[in-house]
C-alpha cells in the first residue's frame, strides 16, 4: 500500500517509529511493510486493523484500486469486491487518481536537489 506523507504522520502517533511500518522502494515511494505476508498493521491473531482509525488513504478507499492495465478497478484478490456498487468505484476512484497525484508530488520533491 503507498504511503503519503500525511499518512505517515498519521501512522506515527501508533507509537511506532516510520522506519518499522514503512519502506521506499527504489522510485523512493513509501509503502507500508508487510510481515509474514500481512500489513504491518495487521493483527492476524485478532483478524483486525492495529491502526484501523488511523489507517492510511488507501486502505479507506480499498478494494477500489488504480491497475496500470486496466486504470480504476475492484481488486480482485479482495474477498468482498462483488459488494463494491459502480456507483462507489466511481466515486473512489476518482480519490484514488487524486491520491495517486499527490503521491507522485511527494516523491518528485524528494528528488529534487536541495537549494
Amino acid at each position: 500500500m503507498l504511503l503519503s506523507q500525511e499518512d505517515i504522520q498519521r501512522l506515527k502517533t501508533t507509537g511506532y517509529p516510520p522506519e518499522k511500518f514503512q519502506r521506499r522502494d527504489r522510485q523512493r515511494y513509501a509503502k507500508l511493510r508487510n510481515r509474514k505476508g500481512y500489513c504491518f498493521f495487521y493483527d492476524a491473531e485478532k483478524r483486525r486493523c492495529k491502526a484501523y482509525r488511523l489507517r492510511p488513504r488507501g486502505c479507506r478507499l480499498y478494494p477500489v484500486i488504480c491497475s496500470v492495465e486496466d486504470g480504476i478497478i475492484v481488486d480482485e484478490l479482495c474477498p468482498m469486491g462483488n459488494t463494491v456498487s459502480r456507483k462507489e468505484i466511481e466515486a473512489k476512484g476518482r480519490k484514488v487518481v487524486k491520491l495517486l497525484a499527490i503521491i507522485d508530488r511527494e516523491v518528485q520533491d524528494l528528488k529534487k536537489p536541495l537549494k
